[in-house]
């Protein structure tokens, strides 16, 4: 999913728990923030690709993966707060209802799987989940004042 998906699914997520301070912070870095390790592929993108659009290219690296509760879960622990993983968990759901390879337990497996809803067009399950979201947002966002 984009990056506006999983924004919008964090604010919801944020606006539903009615969290502040810290936890809205960690809410963001685990819901959205996760995505920044794909700066650190765009080297190794652009030394393979080049400047074209390369749908399949592996963007992915194990900080996106299911793989990562394993540090997630003791930082929570730490911390004394349920938001990393619950936000995180939530990000890779959403990555996970689109098409392209992911490898779950990377560096540990070299299993591949393609998410879920494989048959549905990418674009649609965007598109509904943006407007959806938007909606639920709007909603909670009104009832609230």
């Amino acid at each position: 999913m984009t990056i506006i998906t999983h924004a919008l699914i964090t604010t919801l997520g944020v606006q539903a728990l009615g969290l502040h301070g810290e936890d809205v912070v960690l809410a963001y870095a685990f819901g959205v923030g996760v995505d920044a390790d794909h700066l650190l592929k765009a080297p190794f993108y652009l030394r393979a690709v080049g400047l074209q659009n390369k749908k399949d290219y592996y963007w992915r690296s194990s900080l996106q993966e299911p793989v990562a509760l394993l540090w997630i879960v003791p930082l929570c622990l730490w911390l004394r707060t349920y938001v990393p993983a619950l936000f995180f968990l939530i990000h890779i759901t959403l990555d996970y209802l689109v098409r392209y390879e992911k490898m779950p337990f990377y560096p540990y497996s070299p299993m591949v799987t393609r998410g879920w809803l494989v048959r549905i067009p990418d674009k649609v399950k965007e598109a509904v989940l943006v407007v959806v979201l938007i909606c639920a947002n709007l909603w909670l966002f009104l009832s609230v004042r």
